[in-house]
């Protein structure tokens, strides 16, 4: 959860999220849409996904139990360099390097590291600088949570509290008057523009139309659900079409908005309408908004069906 989330977002569903899956084994036996479920809010839904392949291969091929070896950790889904890292000091108390931004800036910045180099020179770079720190220290565990901890508090992007710092007579980039500069920052990626023409549609109980992404393949949201919706990169669908799209008649727009992930701008366009008694939608199902609510929602499309 952890993995580009903020702490204070974390706080709030880490609790539920372990009271419905205490174990490898609850996690590996649930259905997908249970786990995305639990998950909805916390955004980079792969995350969630992977969390559940790793809880299976964790079933599968440790006997439940998660491995505390470096190696064997970074053999499960989603668990990367930095994670299998964190995991096998701080857990398992191997001494073992990790690095995530608030380390490697700490580091930078204590060496005054500034060079014009690719972003892999540098994350090499720091890699090697953290290992030889962990080496040293007494419990690798404590030593690289620290640093993370200095990096998140203190060592902050913008603004640090070098007052605050223990390491702050050690580091060259405030010597020098520099921790604006450091780490060099890559120039900011302009968001894609991504529209996405959206049907609200009730039947004659009050149900609403709702399908579930495509599980496999590349976009947004996979595998949740969603409000019928034409996607396109260059301009929203019209009404008519969105109405032939979804077997339903007499579309009126409500609303638009945008909602901004890291790399899309995504544009919503939503229309509403009700279905005529007996009606077929040409896709997806009607179903309750109470049992919507227990399904994997990304953030806007929970906010079309539930929160309109």
């Amino acid at each position: 959860m952890l993995q580009q989330t903020q702490v204070a977002r974390v706080v709030d569903r880490l609790d539920e999220f372990l009271a419905r899956f205490p174990t490898a084994s609850a996690l590996a036996g649930a259905s997908e849409d249970d786990v995305l479920a639990a998950w909805s809010g916390l955004g980079y839904y792969r995350r969630a996904q992977n969390l559940q392949r790793a809880a299976r291969a964790i079933v599968q091929e440790h006997g439940g139990r998660i491995p505390g070896d470096p190696e064997l950790l970074g053999r499960l889904p989603g668990v990367g360099k930095y994670t299998a890292g964190a995991l096998a000091s701080m857990v398992f108390g191997h001494r073992v390097p990790t690095v995530d931004a608030n380390i490697e800036r700490v580091l930078l910045r204590l060496e005054g590291r500034d060079a014009d180099e690719t972003p892999a020179a540098r994350s090499r770079w720091c890699w090697e600088r953290a290992g030889e720190l962990v080496n040293a220290a007494g419990d690798a565990g404590v030593h690289n949570e620290a640093l993370m901890e200095l990096g998140a508090l203190v060592c902050t992007p913008r603004r640090p509290r070098c007052n605050a710092c223990p390491l702050s007579r050690s580091c060259r980039a405030r010597r020098d008057g520099r921790t604006d500069s450091i780490p060099v920052r890559a120039p900011r990626a302009r968001r894609t523009d991504v529209f996405h023409t959206v049907a609200r549609v009730r039947d004659a109980k009050g149900k609403l139309l709702v399908e579930q992404r495509p599980p496999d393949g590349a976009g947004l949201w996979r595998g949740l659900w969603q409000a019928p919706a034409i996607e396109r990169g260059t301009r929203h669908a019209s009404g008519s079409e969105l109405s032939r799209a979804v077997g339903v008649s007499e579309l009126v727009e409500c609303e638009s908005f945008v909602h901004l992930t890291t790399h899309r701008a995504v544009r919503f366009r939503v229309f509403e309408g009700v279905a005529g008694r007996g009606t077929e939608p040409a896709r997806g199902q009607f179903r309750t908004a109470r049992s919507i609510a227990g399904l994997g929602l990304a953030t806007p499309h929970r906010r079309i069906l539930l929160d309109s």
